[in-house]
Order: C-alpha cells, then structure tokens, then sequence
C-alpha cells in the first residue's frame, strides 16, 4: 500500500501525463483535418467560341396555298336550295357547285318573253301603217308630215322591240346565274354559306384553290423585312418530308404591315411538285449577309453581376474561371447573340454559372465533349 506522502507526491505527474495525451489527441484530430482538406475542383460544362461566319440565316414558318384562290359567290340574291360539293373535293371548270331558288328569276323571263312578243306585234302594226303612209303619199292623197310621222312609229316600234328582246335576254342570264359555277379547276378549300341560307349578290359561298403554281405565305418582322425582296431565292423545307427541300423565289412582299402583328406578309413561289401539297407547313430560309459578328452562347451561360451581362471564361492554362463583361444583340429561341466580349477559341461556362467565383478551380471536359457555339440566325 502506497503512502499519502507517497500519493501527494505522484499525482502531479499524473495529471501532467493526462494533461499532455489530452493535448497530443487534440494536435493529431488538427492534424488530421488539415490532412483531410482539399482543395475543390468543380467540373463544368463549356462551350467553344467559332469564328462568326460572314452570313446568318433567317427561317420562318407558313404554310403552303395556292397562288390563286376564288371566293365564289351568286351573281344574284336568293336562297340556297342545293349545296353539290363538299370541302377538299376537286372542281372542274363548268362544275356546277351550288344552286338558289330560281322561281322569281323564271317568271322575269316570262315576262320579257311577253314583252318582247308584244314588241314585235307592235312592229309589224307601225310597219303597215308606214306602208300605208307612203302609199297614200305616193297618190298624194296624204300629206308629207304624216309620212314622217308613220316612219318615226315604225323606228319607235323597233326600237322597243330590241328593248323587249335585251330585256329577255338580261332574265335569262339572271335565270343562268342562280347557278354557281366552277370558273377553272381545284380544289374546294372553304365552305361559306349553306342550303337556306338567304345571301346577297356577290357573298362568298365556295372558296376553290386555283390549280397551278403554290406558294407559301410567310409573316416576316420590320426589322428583317429589307431582307426579301421580289426575286430573291430561298429554300423551302416541309415539316411533313424533311427530305422535301425545294428552291423558292421571293414572288410578292406586302407593302404594310399588318395592324395586329405589325408583320409582313410575304409570298413565296414554289417549283411544281406534286409531294407539295395545301395546307402543308413549311419553312422559309434565306441567307443574308452578316453585317454584325454574331457568336451564340446559351441561355444557361448568360450571368449577371452589378447590373452587367456578363459571362464566366475558362483560362485554359490555369483551369481557373474568370468574369468577363459581354454586350448582348438579342435573345433567340436557340440562346444569346453576343456582339462584343468575346473572341473565338474562347471557353465558356455553359451551367451552373451560381456557382462560379473568380479564380475557381474547374474541371475542364475533353475537347471532343465541348461543344462549339456557332453564330447562328436570328430567329
């Protein structure tokens, strides 16, 4: 057994080797950690600056028609009582293809027969009178004045004669416009008015697609509309056959533009092709000279910093990433048209942009998995 002198004597160094192990655990969890930190690489996604091209595309989407298209209507008003054609029938010229009430239209006609029957009957009166006239005259039992008067009866007869017989052939024609006809072949596109329906001279009632040359009908913006002018050649792709793309030409390019869309209506003319047909949607694409070097990065890429567009670069060299101020064109449905700020060869962060910071370690994918940003059209 150990003595309380003895005890006394050993406890400071007892406590000073706790003492001591407690600080040498704490220096090597330190130790530890500071081995444990590292520093952080973050991977990212980039995209390679090209050399802006010298020209740029435009495309905008229609849809295909007939260059000629006829809103036929009734020469005459009346009530629709036959509807002979259907919408996407095909019409030839001479097809009857709708017919109103003709009854008023018939009895016109049989007045002017009447008329004209009358007329005649009157002719023939004034010219025996006439004859009698000149008989009279010739034995000069009647005077000179009553000849002239019996030749004036006679013309005034005939006249109202070829009155009566313009008039009956004015119902005639009225009778034979009860009948709407097909002008020249197509194609029946609209229907506008039905059987009992009670129309005015002139209302549309059928709507026939022209055989022929097709076109396709394109709303282009005011500030890309300097860009097409009459005879101008582009190409038209069809979303029906992306293998169908055929050489169009510039044919018609309005002279306003429309009140609602404040766009312009343009008109391009097709080569004949029977895989074109109406109704189809199409794609219009011109080229046009590049007057401002356009690069597109995307919409992922574009950061902001004090009120700046600004864009994060990769050094190549150091694997680091730094800000770069941009001036930004406009914004497309393909990402950002940048102007100024950046050259070609350039990488840019393309996602994740929150999490950059100036002097960042990234990691850099392989040349082949970058991808190129081109400059490419406004859309």
């Amino acid at each position: 057994m150990f003595s309380l002198k003895t005890l006394s004597h050993r406890m400071p160094s007892a406590l000073s080797l706790a003492l001591v192990s407690v600080v040498g655990i704490g220096l090597s969890a330190c130790s530890e950690e500071k081995a444990e930190v590292k520093e952080v690489i973050r991977p990212v996604k980039v995209v390679e600056i090209a050399r802006a091209g010298d020209t740029r595309k435009l495309d905008y989407s229609g849809s295909v028609k007939a260059r000629t298209e006829m809103n036929l209507g009734f020469r005459v008003a009346g009530k629709i009582t036959e509807r002979l054609v259907d919408i996407g029938d095909r019409v030839t010229s001479g097809d009857t293809l709708a017919r109103i009430d003709a009854t008023d239209y018939q009895l016109a006609v049989k007045t002017a027969e009447a008329n004209l029957a009358a007329a005649e009957r009157g002719v023939e009166t004034a010219d025996l009178a006439n004859k009698r006239a000149e008989q009279l005259f010739d034995k000069s039992v009647a005077p000179k004045s009553q000849l002239e008067q019996a030749a004036l009866s006679h013309d005034q007869a005939i006249s109202q004669r070829d009155a009566a017989l313009s008039a009956l052939d004015q119902a005639k024609n009225q009778v034979s416009y009860t009948e709407l006809k097909a002008g020249q072949n197509g194609i029946v596109t609209a229907i506008n008015a039905d059987i009992g329906q009670v129309i005015g001279s002139g209302t549309p009632v059928v709507t026939v697609a022209v055989d022929g040359e097709k076109e396709v009908q394109i709303a282009v913006p005011e500030n890309d509309i300097a860009e097409f002018k009459p005879g101008k050649t582009v190409k038209a792709s069809f979303w029906a056959d992306d293998k169908l793309v055929l050489d169009g030409k510039v044919r018609e390019v309005s002279g306003s533009a429309d009140q609602q869309s404040r766009t312009f209506a343009v008109r391009v003319s097709l080569p004949n092709d029977p895989r074109v047909l109406l109704g189809m949607t199409a794609t219009i694409e011109a080229d046009i000279s590049n007057g401002n070097s356009y690069v597109s990065i995307p919409l992922s890429a574009l950061a902001e910093k004090d009120g700046m567009k600004m864009v994060w670069t990769v050094d190549r060299d150091t694997a680091t990433v730094h800000g770069r101020d941009i001036k930004v064109a406009d914004f497309t449905g393909d990402g950002v048209h940048v102007t100024e700020g950046l050259d070609t060869g350039d990488l840019v962060v393309a996602a994740g942009t929150q999490f950059m910071s100036e002097n960042l370690k990234v990691k850099v994918p392989d040349q082949q998995s970058a991808l190129a940003a081109t400059d490419q059209a406004v859309r």
